[in-house]
C-alpha cells in the first residue's frame, strides 16, 4: 500500500474504528509516491453518519457547570479533532510533488490528531454521551475545500490561521473545564495544546518553504491569501507564548495584533 493512497482511503472512512485501523497502517516504512496524481472521490470527507452538521449559528451554548454542558464542550472538541485528522490526511493525498519530509510530517500530525480524538471520545463516553449526540459545524473543512487547488493557501489558512486559533482558545477552554469540575477534560487540553504547537510549527515551516520556492515574501503573501480566500479576521486575546513556540516571528505577531 502506498502512503498517499492509504491517506485517501482513511479520509473516506465514516466509521471511526475503520479510520483508526487505516491510520495504524501509516508507518514510516510504508512506500511513498510523491508524484502520483490521485483523483478526488465524491465521498470525502468521511464522517460518522450520527454526526449532524449544522450552521454555526444553530449551535447552542450550554453552561459547563452542568453535565450536559461539559459533554457538549468535549463533543465540540472531539469534532474539531476528527476534522483535524481529515485535514492532515487530505494534505497528504491531495498535493503531489512535494518533498518526502512534507508527507511524513503530515502523516505524523494525522496520527497525533487521532490520539486526541480517541482521548476526547473516550472521555465523552465516561460522561454518558457519544460522538454524534450533539450537532456540530464544519468550518475547518469548508476552508479546506476553498484551498483545495493550492498547497500554499492550504498551509496559510488551515494550520497557520484556523488551527493556530486553537492555541489562543486552549487556555480559556481549559479554564472552563477545570472550573466546571472536569479535571480530566482539562488534562486532555494540556496534551492537545502541547501537540498542536508542534502541528502549527509544521504548518509554518512548510508555508515558508513553499513561499521561498515561489519567490514570495511570507507576511505579505499571508495577508493576500487571507483576503483572496475570505479567511476570518482573528481577534484577541492571542496566546503569544504558544504562537512563538509554534514558530510565528515577532513581525507576524505584531501584524496579528494590529488586525
Amino acid at each position: 500500500m502506498e502512503i498517499r493512497q492509504l491517506a485517501l482511503d482513511a479520509l473516506r472512512q465514516t466509521d471511526w474504528p475503520a479510520k483508526a485501523r487505516l491510520l495504524g497502517l501509516m508507518r514510516p516504512g510504508v512506500p511513498l509516491d510523491r508524484m502520483v496524481h490521485l483523483e478526488a472521490p465524491a465521498d470525502i470527507p468521511g464522517h460518522p453518519a450520527a454526526v449532524r452538521v449544522v450552521m454555526p449559528s444553530l449551535l447552542r451554548t450550554r453552561s459547563v457547570h452542568t453535565l450536559e454542558g461539559r459533554a457538549g464542550l468535549i463533543h465540540a472538541l472531539a469534532h474539531i479533532e476528527f476534522n483535524a485528522i481529515n485535514l492532515a490526511l487530505d494534505i497528504v493525498w491531495r498535493f503531489a510533488g512535494l518533498p518526502e519530509a512534507f508527507y511524513r510530517d503530515w502523516v505524523g500530525v494525522a496520527l497525533e490528531e487521532s490520539e486526541h480524538f480517541h482521548l476526547l471520545d473516550t472521555h465523552l463516553q465516561t460522561l454518558g454521551y457519544a460522538y454524534g449526540d450533539f450537532p456540530a459545524h464544519d468550518g475547518l473543512w469548508e476552508m479546506a475545500q476553498r484551498t483545495q487547488d493550492d498547497v500554499l493557501a492550504r498551509l496559510a489558512l488551515v494550520p497557520r490561521t484556523l488551527e493556530a486559533r486553537g492555541l489562543d482558545a486552549s487556555p480559556l477552554v481549559r479554564h472552563k473545564l477545570a472550573s466546571g469540575g472536569d479535571p480530566a477534560g482539562a488534562a486532555i487540553i494540556d496534551i492537545i495544546l502541547r501537540d498542536e504547537i508542534g502541528h502549527v510549527a509544521i504548518g509554518n515551516q512548510w508555508y515558508r518553504w513553499v513561499c521561498a520556492q515561489r519567490g514570495l515574501e511570507a507576511l505579505a503573501t499571508d495577508a493576500e491569501l487571507a483576503r483572496t480566500y475570505r479567511a476570518p479576521v482573528l481577534k484577541g486575546p492571542f496566546n503569544l507564548e504558544a504562537r512563538r513556540a509554534a514558530g510565528f516571528d515577532e513581525q507576524e505577531l505584531a501584524a496579528l495584533q494590529r488586525g
